[in-house]
């Protein structure tokens, strides 16, 4: 008899389907493979005889970390140790803007350093933005971004994410490390891709650290999409001079010129310019 059910980890090999009948270890039919075709976290299944036999249609799918039908990602970023890397987290908002997936930052270690600069930069961009630290309970408001949604959990490695975890939803038990001080980072303590349901409803994906980030890694977005994953841009897109407009260098770009006044962050620009470079090299066949 063939079941639906949500694969809720995928560890080598292995796919765990929840089910009316309960959590089910399964194989994937080897059609699969030929076929070039990965079950992920996140998909609605067919389950038969203990094998993945279909994968349902998806909304939106991420190759890494490996996941699909995703309503939001919460970004970790902290304040301090590590310190930021803001075109890492350019480069990981712009994937989610081009795959439908909502951005939400959330700011840890605020009782190290003052990160208000960092909220700001990106709520001015547009995006829902919270801080936290070990002084501040905001547990409740960050729980409530979550209710009823399929939200990925994202991080450098050592920013707090499991801690971040733990402190929501304490049943979960996530396993953390100290901050490597040789390194300045912490040690991977998250080694798969693992849905938790919530008790509000909902499911949040814990996802393993990152110490770098190439965008190629989660999807090539080609230069000509990419002005739409900066969503500050979009209210200046039809005021440029020239039709092509590349938003860096030319005469007459609304964008460049609402940089100018202030209304969108230089270091946001920076981040484009970035990835408009890499998206240069991609050629149409390539996608």
């Amino acid at each position: 008899m063939i079941q639906k059910g949500l694969i809720m980890k995928a560890i080598s090999g292995f796919y765990y389907v929840e089910t009316a009948d309960g959590l089910l270890e399964c194989k994937a039919k080897g059609v699969f493979r030929k076929k070039g075709i990965t079950p992920l976290v996140g998909d609605m299944a067919e389950v038969e005889d203990n094998t993945v036999v279909n994968i349902l249609p998806r909304k939106n799918e991420l190759l890494r970390p490996p996941a699909a039908n995703l309503d939001q990602a919460l970004m970790v970023v902290s304040a301090q140790s590590p310190d930021p890397n803001l075109m890492v987290l350019d480069k990981l908002i712009a994937v989610c803007e081009y795959k439908d997936i909502e951005p939400v930052l959330v700011v840890t270690k605020t009782d190290l350093c003052n990160g208000e600069w960092l909220c700001e930069l990106y709520r001015s961009a547009g995006f829902t933005v919270v801080s936290t630290s070990v002084d501040v309970d905001n547990v409740e408001e960050i729980r409530g971004l979550l209710k009823d949604k399929l939200t990925l959990f994202i991080g450098n490695t050592g920013v707090g994410k499991s801690t971040l975890l733990n402190r929501l939803f304490p049943e979960l038990n996530l396993a953390t490390a100290e901050i490597s001080e040789k390194l300045g980072r912490g040690r991977h303590t998250t080694r798969h891709v693992e849905l938790y349901p919530l008790p509000e409803g909902g499911f949040v994906a814990d996802t393993p650290g990152f110490s770098t980030v190439e965008l190629s890694q989660y999807d090539r977005i080609l230069k000509g999409d990419l002005q739409h994953c900066f969503r500050e841009f979009q209210d200046y897109l039809g005021d440029c001079k020239f039709l092509d407009c590349s938003h860096r260098v030319e005469k007459g770009c609304a964008v460049l010129e609402a940089i100018h006044e202030g209304k969108i962050n230089v270091s946001r620009h920076e981040s484009y310019c970035a990835l408009y470079e890499d998206a240069m090299k991609i050629k149409e066949w390539e996608k």
